[in-house]
């Protein structure tokens, strides 16, 4: 193929991704250089994808599909095939013609479908399809020999050797066979007589030598008891010597008085620790261990056994042991003790020498390795049925995991739903199609809180079969007043099922541009109420306090006692004047604001005024939009998927028209009609119209007045008491008459 392919993109969510519209681009994947990916790993959990199909292009069982796999995938499913497109139809059904059996692998994957079609009775079909392989896939795994060298009980023949792999098994453990039963391959057989073989050779020293094994087979016994109570023995020969060296250490050897008082009140048991840490018997100097009488309670049992298993055996009828003794019967075991450290094919000792014997003069060992041997010839007819079911998943569901991780083309395509959707959230009178789901929403939330996406976890639940499921759901579109932490609503997966979901979190972020809009009216709003809230609050605490006092007062009167003179009423305290100047200078300056406000309204043209009044709500508005769209326009699906292990390679952002497209919002049908009447509505205050009118009519007023009085009527009207006087136009003054020459002085007579 050549390595100059041309690529087609198209952009969505703010970037450029990769189009795989022939089976060319997807057999160039390769090619594509990663960093246009835009996911290079996701994992095989929490995804509405088919699992075994995803446990078939995870490769190396990691839990996580990587690029390399999807890459791997595609070009063998491309290569098994003679035109790649056929991998773009998605269909569940796989045809025959489709296989190229131009290659030695293609002709083996297109004589193991029809024999499986053969299998199901079905040789007349044209294609195969996934259940088609499942089926003859599964009856194979539940045969006794299938293919994968591990045999199990049922695979013997014969109860001999049937025992013998249980045996196996009981020592070394199992391997799980295709069928899911425990069985064992041919490193455990081998394994198994070798050690056997090395554990009768170990038994064989001791047969040969008489001092290993003194008392025969009961010599083990022998060495078990003694030792049992070896440390406790040396304890009273070492105890006894103390008192021989220095008599006055017996009393402190033998523990003293007090030692006993503090558990001689309790409730004793023979087994009691206190007990048990006390000496075998009395410390005395050079006095034997007595076995028979005056012995620990705590370890009478322990000595008779001693006394019955070692001591009668290898020392004759003795009641008490003397240091001698003692030294002499160690001894007598030693070799025993040497023999047994060397223990070797320790792995098979629980089946006893006799049986390990039994098995080493059978034929076992051969029956076993020719079952193995032929399970293991069957591996290429499972391993070509398997292949073929692999190929025909990969036909059906490889080209949508590739639309939704080479580049997310079904989630902005909007007409079938991304593999990471879940499914769809209706609450608040809003569905919610960015739903995801989530294993532990408290860690998601630290890094999906970085998508600036409003967001609120779920706790999901089904009473009628127990089962339970945590999302996230992305708010889009509306507003955030009715979303709370406890609010309930329906969850319905993408398999249709209805689930209780309850919000549990909640991350806060811009919904919407009309929400930031009214976002500071309703805070002010929600201060005053919140203010009313706790003076009324305070005001019902003292008149609830003030009748408590009254009744307490009227219940403990005395009836003989003259009632009491009324209380001195404290004097009246007047306001303070600080602070009744500080309530007049801002109702003043209040009042200077809006009337500059209305006042330069009025003073505009009529026309100008509602463009005003706009104005003033922007202002107000204005910034808090501004900062909404600032974080709408960021708004990134990126650390949403990769707080769910996703390693998303791009910006995919979610505008607000993307972001309105993935949550809808009630609306009536197109033709419904409405009936406005609510016979339960609330009586509604006259007082708020009567005051928008006064102001309308104010305004109205104010309006028509600088009108007139622009035009000097009001002044005219009210004899000058009122307005400006009727501007006068200023006329041309007259050209200035010219000025007569004076007359010259009579000239003088000459």
């Amino acid at each position: 193929m050549s390595r100059n392919h041309t690529w087609k993109f198209f952009r969505a969510g703010g970037f450029d991704q990769v189009r795989l519209d022939t089976g060319a681009d997807l057999m160039a994947l390769d090619q594509l250089d990663q960093k246009l990916w835009v996911a290079l790993a996701c994992p095989t959990t929490g995804l509405e994808f088919d699992k075994a199909t995803l446990a078939l292009i995870d490769t190396d069982k990691d839990g996580r599909i990587r690029a390399t796999e999807v890459i791997a995938a595609t070009q063998w499913a491309g290569s098994c095939l003679k035109n790649p497109d056929e991998l773009l139809k998605s269909s569940p059904a796989l045809p025959l013609a489709a296989f190229n059996d131009a290659t030695p692998e293609g002709k083996q994957l297109l004589a193991s479908a029809k024999q499986i079609l053969a299998t199901l009775k079905k040789a007349d079909a044209t294609a195969v399809t996934v259940e088609d392989a499942s089926q003859v896939a599964e009856k194979f795994v539940e045969t006794v020999l299938n293919g994968d060298g591990i045999i199990i009980p049922e695979t013997a023949k014969d109860d001999a050797t049937k025992q013998v792999i249980n045996d196996i098994i009981a020592c070394l453990g199992s391997d799980v066979d295709r069928s899911g039963k425990p069985g064992i391959n041919q490193a455990r057989v081998d394994q198994f007589f070798a050690d056997a073989q090395a554990f009768s050779d170990w038994h064989k020293k001791a047969e040969a030598d008489t001092a290993v094994l003194p008392l025969g087979d009961a010599t083990a016994g022998a060495a078990a008891a003694v030792k049992a109570v070896q440390t406790k023995v040396d304890d009273y020969f070492t105890r006894c010597r103390l008192a021989a060296f220095d008599p006055r250490a017996s009393n402190a050897l033998n523990r003293e008085e007090k030692d006993y008082l503090a558990f001689a009140a309790k409730d004793l048991t023979i087994t009691n620790a206190e007990i048990a840490g006390f000496p075998l018997a009395r410390v005395e100097a050079g006095r034997p261990l007595p076995l028979t009488h005056s012995v620990n309670p705590a370890w009478a049992d322990a000595i008779a056994k001693f006394q019955n298993d070692a001591v009668k055996p290898l020392l004759g009828d003795k009641n008490a042991l003397t240091e001698a003794d003692w030294g002499e019967l160690l001894a007598k075991l030693g070799p025993y003790e040497g023999w047994s450290a060397g223990l070797a094919g320790g792995s098979v000792a629980k089946l006893g020498r006799d049986r390990v014997r039994q098995v080493l003069a059978s034929t076992a060992k051969d029956t076993l390795t020719k079952l193995i041997a032929e399970d293991k010839s069957l591996e290429p007819q499972f391993t070509s049925i398997a292949a073929v079911e692999k190929l025909a998943r990969y036909h059906r569901d490889l080209y949508k995991l590739l639309n939704n991780f080479v580049s997310f083309r079904d989630f902005y395509g909007r007409k079938d739903k991304a593999i990471f959707q879940a499914g769809t959230l209706y609450l608040d009178q809003r569905s919610c199609d960015l739903c995801l789901t989530v294993e532990d929403g408290a860690r998601h939330a630290l890094l999906a809180g970085l998508s600036g996406t409003y967001l609120a976890y779920c706790d999901c639940v089904r009473k009628a079969t127990g089962e339970k499921l945590q999302i996230v759901a992305a708010f889009t579109s509306g507003d955030s007043d009715n979303l709370m932490v406890g609010r309930n609503g329906i969850f319905y997966d993408r398999k249709g099922r209805d689930w209780d979901a309850t919000i549990t979190k909640i991350i806060e972020n811009p919904i919407s541009i009309p929400q930031a809009f009214w976002a500071p009216y309703k805070k002010v709003v929600r201060m005053i109420e919140e203010q009313v809230a706790k003076r009324a609050a305070a005001a019902d605490a003292a008149a609830t306090q003030k009748l408590e006092l009254t009744a307490t007062t009227v219940v403990n009167v005395d009836p003989t006692k003259p009632p009491p003179p009324p209380a001195p009423q404290p004097p009246k305290t007047k306001m303070d004047t600080g602070t009744l100047a500080a309530i007049g200078l801002v109702l003043t300056t209040l009042l200077a604001a809006l009337g500059g406000i209305f006042g330069a309204i009025a003073k505009l043209p009529p026309w100008q005024v509602p463009l005003a009044i706009l104005g003033i709500l922007l202002a107000i508005s204005l910034p808090s939009m501004l900062l909404a769209w600032l974080k709408l326009r960021r708004r990134n699906l990126g650390p949403i998927l990769d707080a769910n292990g996703w390693a998303v390679n791009a910006k995919a952002k979610m505008n607000v028209p993307f972001g309105g497209s993935l949550t809808g919002v009630a609306a009536l049908p197109p033709g419904s009609q409405r009936d406005l009447v609510d016979p339960f509505a609330e009586q509604k205050s006259p007082w708020p119209k009567i005051i928008v009118l006064v102001i309308l009519v104010g305004l109205v007023v104010r309006l028509a007045y600088l009108a007139l009085d622009k035009k000097g009527y009001i002044n005219d009207w009210s004899n000058g008491w009122l307005g400006d006087p009727r501007p006068v136009k200023a006329e041309k003054a007259a050209p200035a008459a010219p000025t007569e020459a004076p007359a010259k002085p009579a000239e003088t007579a000459k």
